[in-house]
């Protein structure tokens, strides 16, 4: 077939090149009334809950009761829950415009299987009930099936022919046919005249551009691109990914370090695409060996975590170090913080006391005294709840009454019962335990009965709020004020409260201190004892001494939400003395 001929008006004849590149979270006082600002009981505190307070962390473990083997903070906890739920629930959507099926039925339009003269576009475009957008939904299906390009330049052509010119719109839907398909060439070419047709292009364009060139010998261009997307926008860490990965990918390691500087002074936050061209790039140049190093301190300090391939990638740089002898393995830890590969014990999951200062003063501030915390309590209700908590000895365990009651609702036995065995299991320790339950669970009802909740006041310190309350601050003040051996119960997974904190360190200590100290109730059964998920003993996060490092990574295949940590870990050894 012959050169496709476009009238020179908006657009210039365009070679036709006949390829298809193909990409592939004890006593009660008898005076005790309910209502005023708040309701509570006090339990006797005798000398063993004051004894045993110390040592609640090593007495709780998974030998002296029933546990989950994983925590709710363990990846892909998440995601077997709510496939659970849509197995429990399983409601049909097949009929429903939005769902597969239902698009299925949509008429789209047919992708020619051959270059077509105007003429015979023209007919098509009559058929079509939306004539205004034709021409874009056509490039729009070229795309998708991956069609001959001669069949997008022949649409082009009809275009040029139809109307004088071609849009801005259809062009760049063109360009991202060419850039998808790996039509390098063509690329060039619509590039050209969109300069000359329009001047500047828009982010969307430069942004195409960049991920074209960067796969060609021309991947230079990519500098000049990036500082012409630079005079508009801050260029997104894609645009930085993939220039990067040109210039590693050419030999050029000090142009990819000197981009990841430049990105770093914007601001941009570096992905695991553009580690993973860095350690490329120093598997076979170790001149820029203590720049990675500083890449596994940076996601250490930002608790990121590489995907199974950037781990790979890393095992390899490791073991590739001259005058070094590195090995990689990949392993499990056990609950006590033990790594079976190499035996070193991790870092503990509990903040050092100069952490645990600055997450309470930050927690006390932004989420107990901050602007919108009286929203669900009054200053009345607030300051009572101190006084109490002044007045009590430091608790061990604060338990959220009403959220750990909800999890049997609606099943068998009262929400009272429920409550009433997750106190119990922890009074049978002798520890001191407070209870945050609301003013409605101290009326009699079906879900609440009387001498449940006698018992749980006989058991426990408790305060009750007003109905409309919010538990969480009372929950986190209380914990927190008792000191770094309280733990406290709740399903509740606090990303609300974590977002109030200030930055991205005093949010990670939040959420450090979480996973140490958040028991979670696994399983609750009437007539049986609670299950309770363990707490994790060590921090998941990448660590090192001097002969080891320890990587935590996403297994692939598992899904995680920003509140779980990775399972798998990359344990590295330094041989080189033995």
């Amino acid at each position: 077939m012959g050169s496709l001929l476009i009238p020179r008006i908006g657009f210039r004849i365009l070679p036709v090149i006949p390829r298809i590149s193909r990409l592939p979270h004890k006593n009660i006082p008898q005076q005790l009334k309910v209502g005023g600002t708040n309701t509570f009981s006090t339990k006797n505190v005798n000398s063993v809950a004051t004894t045993k307070r110390k040592a609640f962390k090593s007495d709780f473990t998974p030998k002296e009761r029933p546990t989950y083997h994983n925590s709710v903070f363990a990846a892909g906890t998440a995601k077997r829950t709510a496939e659970r739920f849509q197995k429990r629930n399983d409601v049909s959507d097949s009929d429903s415009p939005e769902s597969p099926e239902g698009l299925k039925k949509r008429p789209s339009l047919t992708v020619p299987d051959h270059p077509l003269p105007p003429t015979e576009w023209r007919k098509i475009k009559a058929t079509f009930e939306r004539p205004d957008r034709f021409e874009i939904g056509m490039m729009l299906r070229i795309m998708v099936e991956d069609a001959d390009i001669n069949i997008a330049k022949s649409l082009l052509t009809f275009v040029a022919v139809d109307t004088g010119t071609i849009p801005y719109e259809l062009l760049l839907k063109y360009l991202t046919f060419c850039v998808k398909s790996g039509h390098y060439t063509e690329m060039y070419d619509v590039y050209d005249i969109m300069k000359s047709q329009f001047g500047k292009l828009d982010t969307g364009a430069y942004s195409l551009l960049i991920k074209g060139y960067s796969k060609t010998e021309r991947w230079r261009e990519t500098l000049v691109l990036l500082e012409d997307i630079s005079r508009i926008i801050t260029p997104s860490s894609r645009n930085y990914a993939d220039t990067i990965g040109a210039a590693v990918q050419h030999g050029s390691c000090d142009t990819a370090w000197t981009l990841y500087s430049e990105l770093l002074d914007k601001g941009v936050t570096p992905t695991l695409d553009i580690w993973r061209r860095l350690f490329e790039g120093g598997i076979v140049d170790h001149e820029h060996d203590e720049k990675l190093l500083s890449v596994l301190q940076h996601m250490r300090d930002n608790q990121m975590y590489p995907d199974e391939a950037l781990a790979d990638l890393i095992r390899k740089w490791f073991e590739s170090r001259p005058g070094q002898k590195w090995s990689g393995e990949v392993c499990r830890v056990t609950a006590r913080g033990v790594c079976r590969n190499c035996s070193s014990k991790l870092e503990s999951i509990e903040l050092t006391e100069e952490d645990y200062a600055e997450l309470k003063n930050s927690v006390m501030k932004n989420v107990i005294e901050g602007k919108d915390v009286f929203k669900k309590t009054t200053p009345e209700e607030l300051k009572s709840f101190k006084e109490f908590v002044s007045k009590q000895p430091p608790f061990d365990v604060v338990i959220d009454g009403l959220n750990v009651a909800n999890m049997t609702a609606g099943q068998r036995g009262s929400q009272s019962e429920t409550l009433l065995a997750v106190v119990s299991e922890f009074s049978q320790q002798g520890l001191s335990i407070l209870v945050l339950g609301r003013k409605h669970m101290l009326h009699p009802t079906p879900s609440w009965k009387r001498h449940h909740m006698n018992q749980i006041q006989q058991k426990a310190h408790c305060f009750f709020t007003a109905n409309i309350s919010e538990d969480d601050p009372f929950l986190l003040y209380a914990t927190l004020h008792s000191g770094n051996h309280c733990n406290f119960v709740s399903r509740d997974l606090m990303r609300d409260h974590k977002a109030c904190m200030p930055d991205g360190r005093t949010r990670r200590l939040f959420f450090k201190w979480q996973r140490g100290h958040q028991i979670v109730i696994g399983a609750i059964v009437p007539g049986k004892r609670p299950r309770l998920q363990k707490i994790q003993s060590y921090d998941t996060i990448i660590q090192s001494d001097a002969n080891t490092w320890h990587i935590p990574y996403d297994e692939e295949g598992v899904e995680r939400c920003t509140y779980e940590v990775p399972q798998k870990w990359l344990c590295l050894t330094d041989e080189t003395d033995k």
